[in-house]
């Protein structure tokens, strides 16, 4: 039995709303879902599994549609949803009433409940959010009872306002595969547990690859063999990148760095620069430009200027930034730590002095 489990799509979020990118992207996480579509049909999975947070909060009548739709174009597979603390089953949901795809299938209800599907013989363990926050355990009790099908738990959860989970016991209740969701970075545990992590990264928190997990499940009577896979799918990535200066680097060399960066490692992606290294005592970066060259959150100054503490000393010897630099120099310690807290003492200190 081949599956794609998915988890944390927030389908309605609207990442980087305030830039000019934000817009783009609500529509890029329906993208993404859809593209997951596809690949079921390409790859003739035969169930798809949504752990949980499928929308970002309650869904619209008209939401559920267009998702319905998607899903109406999947060729062979059976698909299993529930509903995470983003977008729980409350008394004004439109999840209890909605009328699936006959492929598709959710758990209503907020204790642990199955799913049977006797085509691929597999049975899903499972329940949904009626509340944003559950303190309680649910997940740790449960043991498959039928060792004859593929036995699967879906699962979303593992904080303690959120369904809290005693891993070590999830792996050795006798499931076939355990599929997580609440967690954004993908992570697999074992082969047989994983999160899937969020389908696209949903803030600027979320650097790395984010997918989908793809897995196969051979089971003969009660003996079952599983074997899964991350794969890195998303239309976007949030990037930390550093940008590394010295004495004689200009701003245009500065920005052509960043550009240079921002081109090889693909204009789509989000990037976070930090500037470091040794300036020039009188260097001051543009920042705002190398925001200008394309999706960047963020331009973070870290570098120190490159002051010539001999001559400081001389000139200053008589004064409280001689004795600073004095102190600084007669610790025991001259890592990297010290030297930075040396820079930055003397650029306070000469600022002041300037006041």
């Amino acid at each position: 039995m081949k599956f794609i489990h998915i988890a944390d799509v927030h389908l309605g979020a609207v990442p980087d709303s305030n830039k000019p990118w934000g817009e783009k992207r609500e529509k890029e996480i329906w993208e993404s879902f859809d593209n997951i579509i596809t690949i079921c049909n390409l790859e003739k999975v035969d169930l798809l599994l949504i752990a949980g947070d499928l929308f970002h909060k309650q869904p619209l009548v008209r939401e559920l549609k267009e998702l319905n739709y998607y899903l109406s174009k999947l060729k062979a597979t059976q698909v299993v949803i529930m509903a995470g603390n983003h977008d729980c089953i409350t008394a004004r949901s439109n999840y209890p009433s909605f009328q699936w795809e006959e492929n598709v299938h959710m758990f209503l209800d907020n204790s642990i409940n199955t799913i049977v599907l006797p085509e691929i013989n597999t049975e899903v363990y499972g329940l949904s959010y009626h509340t944003r926050e559950v303190n309680e355990a649910l997940y740790d009790k449960i043991k498959p009872i039928d060792k004859q099908r593929i036995n699967i738990l879906l699962a979303h959860g593992g904080e303690n306002k959120y369904i809290p989970m005693d891993k070590k016991k999830l792996q050795q209740a006798g499931f076939d595969y355990v599929a997580l969701g609440h967690i954004h970075k993908p992570e697999i545990i074992s082969d047989r547990m994983a999160y899937a992590g969020s389908l696209e990264p949903l803030d600027r928190n979320e650097i790395g690859d984010r997918g989908y997990i793809i897995g196969e499940i051979n089971k003969n009577n009660d003996v079952s063999i599983t074997h899964i896979r991350f794969v890195s799918n998303s239309i976007r990535q949030y990037k930390r990148v550093n940008l590394m200066v010295d004495q004689d680097t200009t701003n245009g060399q500065l920005q052509d760095q960043a550009l240079r960066i921002i081109n090889d490692e693909g204009s789509q992606h989000i990037y976070t620069f930090f500037i470091q290294g040794m300036r020039d005592v009188a260097m001051v970066y543009d920042k705002e430009a190398i925001m200008s060259l394309g999706n960047v959150l963020d331009v973070i100054d870290q570098s120190v200027p490159d002051y010539d503490f001999d001559q400081l000393y001389i000139e200053n010897s008589d004064n409280i930034i001689g004795l600073f630099i004095k102190k600084i120099r007669e610790t025991e310690n001259h890592d990297i730590v010290t030297r930075k807290a040396l820079y930055y003492g003397i650029e306070a200190l000469l600022g002041s002095k300037g006041n």
